[in-house]
């Protein structure tokens, strides 16, 4: 999941009942989604919506704020973004980030060029009026600048609250209408003072209140299931990863036994993975899961095939069959749940409805491992408890209603498991030996206790042999990549530098341990250029 430049608006509006909230006005920004993120860490609920939303909806809405966002536009060429202007006389606070701000004043009666010089990075911002917006942050604090336009003159009843070398209108207000500007990012991270500003606007400006916890999250999600499920049975997809697994545990404790959870095996799992994941749940969790053995199955399918895509596409369109056959087997069933998240909200506005009866219908299962859509014919009302939610947020629900550690903190793991990370030909033999490779890799990123400092580590099979030469003999077998990388959302990531004591534990090990193996290699390549997986 990439954020665009240019997004699609999200166009759907969903009320929220009893609870605080600020709304974020996307105008094609690429942080949209990180205001989202930096005024949940406030503990404070935020939605972002499309800059299209009428005033009309936003009273409906009732927010406590408004977010203007920034995007990639000037507000004055042909056909740029506007939002409703009635939403200046709404009477809520509105803060207006960088294209946000330019906006805001151009339709109050201000004035906005283009630059004579650009600003883009790191700018030291200086304080005029410390009050208000800026109270608590310190005067020459660096700020986040990326912009080519600046306001060159401001409406009535605007004052100027802090400037730069190159922006004498770095911040702006109209204290009597609680209107506010920020010409740069205080939701990136290099901006220093920048959370202090968000806090500022989201308690002392709009008057919130920390509402937005995990346990009044999780309250509220039962308490919304049961009123939407009755007495109706649900189906859950379970991949073992920490979203559908926390989505298993939340609808669990809502509805018990009229959850069924089906786990597919489709044999590209890690070496022991399928057996815990079972044995977890049904053992420890006391949640039962129906176990689908499914591995010949999908094994004969990829015979042959060595295009990644065409490896993911034939894996998927088979993962949905099976799924229709075991679920027709052990339905009917009302409700499929979704492990939708928030990100997967605000990018796309592609939701179904059912013109009858107005409810969502899927016609994609997304959660388990995103591999394709269901036939048109097999018809669930959805029910997505997650869709609130960022990543972080998922975890610390999981965390807070029992899930364990290994679960919460699980890394990445891509849907066609396995088939995607032996390149080529996928055969029995291969997967045996990347199985037991990985595990090693496993087992000595636990011992040495950096797990949880890496985004993903994994090994990855080569389709090629080398010569190599093991007790005064002549091998020639396969080699394996290390991948280790460290990230902080996917979107990028760098090799982990990890000791190089470590990296020959591993090896030695894969060498020693793994029949078929005598050569390890280390991938030191980023993102970009290369990409985490290999396929």
């Amino acid at each position: 999941m990439t954020l665009q430049t240019q997004q699609q608006p999200h166009t759907e509006v969903v009320v929220q009942l009893n609870r605080q909230m600020i709304v974020i006005l996307d105008f094609g920004s690429q942080y949209s989604e990180l205001i989202a993120r930096r005024i949940r860490e406030t503990q404070v609920y935020s939605e972002v919506l499309s800059y299209r939303t009428s005033a009309d909806q936003l009273r409906q809405l009732n927010p406590k704020g408004i977010i203007l966002s920034g995007g990639p536009s000037s507000v004055y060429d042909k056909g740029a973004p506007n939002c409703d202007p009635e939403i200046w006389n709404l009477g809520i606070p509105i803060l207006g980030v960088c294209y946000g701000m330019q906006l805001m004043v151009q339709q109050l009666g201000g004035g906005v060029e283009r630059s004579q010089r650009g600003e883009y990075g790191k700018a030291s911002l200086q304080i005029d009026d410390p009050t208000d917006l800026l109270t608590n942050v310190e005067d020459g604090t660096t700020m986040w600048m990326s912009h080519s336009d600046s306001v060159t003159r401001l409406p009535d009843g605007f004052s100027i609250l802090a400037h730069t070398d190159n922006t004498p209108c770095a911040t702006i207000a109209d204290h009597d209408q609680k209107l506010y500007g920020v010409q740069f990012h205080p939701e990136v991270v290099h901006s220093i003072g920048g959370q202090a500003l968000i806090r500022n606007f989201v308690y002392h400006i709009c008057d919130c209140e920390p509402t937005w916890t995990t346990a009044a999250f999780v309250e509220e999600s039962v308490r919304e299931i049961r009123a939407k499920v009755g007495d109706k049975r649900v189906l859950l997809a379970l991949s073992g990863g920490v979203d559908s697994s926390t989505l298993a545990f939340l609808l669990h404790r809502a509805i018990g036994d009229q959850l069924t959870c089906m786990f597919i095996d489709q044999g590209f799992m890690r070496k022991l993975e399928p057996e815990r994941l079972v044995k977890l749940f049904q053992e420890q969790f006391h949640i039962p899961v129906e176990y689908v053995n499914a591995r010949d199955r999908f094994l004969a399918l990829v015979n042959g095939v060595t295009d990644p895509e065409e490896k993911r596409k034939h894996i998927g369109h088979e993962f949905i069959r099976v799924f229709e056959e075991e679920s027709k087997r052990l339905g009917p069933f009302d409700y499929l749940a979704q492990g939708t998240l928030y990100p997967d909200v605000i990018e796309s506005a592609d939701t179904n409805v059912d013109p009858q009866t107005g409810e969502r219908v899927a016609v994609k299962i997304k959660s388990h491992h995103n591999v394709g859509g269901l036939p048109k014919d097999l018809r669930f009302k959805l029910i997505e408890p997650l869709r609130k939610l960022f990543k972080d947020e998922v975890r610390k629900v999981g965390r807070s209603i029992g899930l364990p550690e290994e679960i919460v903190q699980r890394q990445p793991f891509p849907g066609p498991g396995l088939a995607i990370r032996i390149l080529g030909e996928i055969t029995e033999e291969r997967l045996d030996i990347l199985r037991e490779a990985d595990f090693i890799v496993r087992q000595e990123i636990n011992r040495h206790g950096i797990y949880n400092e890496l985004w993903q580590a994994f090994a990855v099979l080569l389709p090629i042999r080398s010569v190599g030469v093991m007790g005064d003999q002549r091998t020639y077998a396969y080699p394996i990549v290390l991948r280790l990388v460290t990230s902080e959302d996917g979107m990028t990531a760098d090799w982990a530098r990890v000791p190089y004591d470590f990296l020959e534990l591993v090896s030695n090990r894969i060498v020693n341990e793994v029949q078929g193996v005598n050569r390890v290699v280390y991938d030191i390549t980023s993102k970009p250029p290369g990409t985490i997986e290999w396929e």
